[in-house]
Order: structure tokens, then sequence, then C-alpha cells
């Protein structure tokens, strides 16, 4: 008798946690139709490195490797500008996004290549920029929002993403790279 009431025990534990657990999603597996933005808020990052309105990305969720389309470059605002080109790439990790490519920043009137950006500790309200040579610092709660972003006109006096740091010297060339005026070079 006692084996039965085993049997008919572990069965109905069985059947409470298939009736229970199995109809809910699991919310460790992101679904196909989850925004970019809900992506960096699971990975510990504000929705506001990236402007309003991403629709076309990819994601692979075992590296971490993502790649967003922007239908036209553009700008915004934050205590700096930033400027988006159409291809914004990176690894996106807890924290942190690296390899970053895509994203300028600009200081004073030159614009550097944003290579990553980290919360060290979010408790602390700060957020930091790699222009390469140096961790520009800025209050998280800048980028609590995804930012309007507006049109980048094609103006030789703006430097694309594709422009390289200062070089190991700490040097700035002026350059002519096709119309533009000022270069940063590695």
């Amino acid at each position: 008798m006692g084996g039965l009431l085993t049997i008919t025990t572990t069965t109905w534990i069985t059947t409470i946690f298939l009736v229970i657990v199995l109809p809910f999603p699991s919310n460790q597996t992101p679904s196909s139709s989850s925004s970019i933005y809900s992506h960096l808020a699971r990975q510990g990052l504000p929705m506001g490195l990236l402007p309003k309105g991403i629709t076309d990305f990819s994601l692979d969720p075992t590296s971490g490797l993502f790649q967003i389309n922007l239908t036209q470059p553009c700008n915004a605002e934050f205590e700096t500008q930033i400027h988006y080109d159409f291809n914004i790439s990176g690894v996106l990790t807890y924290g942190r996004i690296g390899e970053l490519s895509g994203v300028t920043q600009q200081e004073l009137f030159l614009w550097f290549p944003v290579k990553a950006i980290r919360v060290d500790v979010p408790s602390s309200g700060l957020i930091y920029f790699d222009v390469g040579v140096v961790d520009k610092q800025f209050s998280l709660s800048l980028f609590d929002n995804a930012p309007d972003c507006t049109a980048a006109a094609l103006d030789p006096h703006h430097l694309p993403s594709s422009i390289e740091s200062q070089n190991q010297s700490g040097t700035i060339a002026n350059e002519a790279d096709e119309g533009y005026i000022l270069r940063a070079v590695s």
C-alpha cells in the first residue's frame, strides 16, 4: 500500500508542476518581437543610448553581437552631440557595449568614434563612453529615454564614424579626406 501511495503522490506533484509551470513563458528567452531597447535593459543599460524608432536590428543572443540599421544617419543632443551612422554594431554584454562602431561623439569641434560604452556601478549614476584616448563620463539619467534624432545632413564639416581616433602620440592631423575638414588619425 505504501508503494501505491508513493506513486500517486509523485504523479500528483508532477501533474501540479506541469499545469502550473509550463503554461508560463520563461523570461530568460528573448522573444522575436523584443525591441533593441528591451535587450539594453536586460543588460543593465539605459534605452537612451540609441535613438527612438529602431525596428531593424539583429542580435545573436549567444555572442551578444548586434547590428542596427537606421533609415538615415542622425544626430542627438545630450551634454554633447552624438552622431549615429546608417549602421551601428557592437557586442552587448551586461553593463557594456564593446567593439562599438557607427557612433561618434563631438568634443569641441572634433568628432571621435565611441568604441565602447559601460556602466560600472549602476548605483553610481554614471556611464562612460570610451572615445579611444579617454573615457568620457556622463550622468546615467541623460540616457533614461531614447532621444529624438535629427536627420544628419551630409555636411563637409561633420566627420562620420569611420574617422580614426588620436594616434599613440596623441596628435591630431588635419587632413582633407573626401571633403572633410579635420580628421583624427591613428
